[in-house]
């Protein structure tokens, strides 16, 4: 059964959600969510490199590195043709090199529009682009092989919004137990990660849940059969 882009998105949010059913990008993740101010920055930020990394990724993995990809340049480089290549050995050396281009950007955009923020992220904003999520949600792409560019950019958008909501939440609660009687030995990283781990439980409930169309073929069985019942009954 294929899977709708909607369904990508929906999951890449919720039941793949990059830190709390991978643990990818725990290290921003825990050291820039003490307040909800910077979460947000950087969360943003996030979202843009993955949003349009992906994408690009994906052209260069369909285009140029897979076996085969650059017939469109001469058909005898074609799977089929006489000098078949093969550029997939390069794919994290491309892959690495498409996110830092696009982390050096945001680091441009934040530094000149949004300086106090620029400040306040300090190292964890040029250190985005060696967050492991951010390379993870290219390797995922390429290894969920997405039929289309529309499916690779959910998938990216997806991930970036559900890596944001993870970081807020936890900015926020981490903001409110500051007047909380946590424990001693609790305090800081033990408690962050207890409620990691619970707010981790609470995102995969939605796993199995179905968005958008279903292309079944036993759902289009079911619905024929249930058609010509009802023509029967009807005569």
């Amino acid at each position: 059964m294929e899977e709708s882009t909607l369904d990508i998105f929906v999951k890449a949010i919720f039941s793949e959600n990059m830190i709390f059913a991978y643990f990818l990008g725990m290290c921003s993740y825990l050291a820039v969510s003490k307040t909800v101010k910077t979460a947000v920055g950087l969360g943003a930020a996030v979202i843009f490199v993955l949003g349009i990394t992906i994408p690009i990724n994906y052209l260069l993995e369909n285009y140029v590195l897979q076996e085969g990809a650059l017939e469109w340049l001469n058909p005898a480089y074609g799977k089929n043709g006489e000098n078949t290549i093969d550029l997939g050995f390069l794919s994290f050396i491309m892959f690495i090199a498409v996110i830092a281009s696009m982390v050096q950007l945001v680091e441009m955009l934040v530094e000149k529009f949004a300086p106090a923020l620029y400040g306040a992220l300090g190292i964890f904003l040029p250190l985005i682009a060696v967050n492991c999520s951010i390379l993870g949600g290219s390797l995922f792409m390429q290894d969920r092989q997405y039929s289309t560019i529309g499916d690779a950019t959910a998938f990216g958008i997806g991930s970036g919004i559900g890596w944001f909501i993870a970081i807020v939440a936890i900015a926020a609660i981490r903001e409110k137990i500051r007047y909380s009687n946590v424990p001693p030995a609790l305090r800081g990283l033990g408690i962050t990660f207890i409620i990691t781990g619970l707010m981790g439980m609470a995102f995969m409930s939605f796993m199995g849940v179905k968005y958008g169309e279903e292309k079944d073929d036993s759902k289009k069985e079911q619905v024929e059969t249930s058609q010509i019942i009802n023509s029967k009954m009807q005569k």
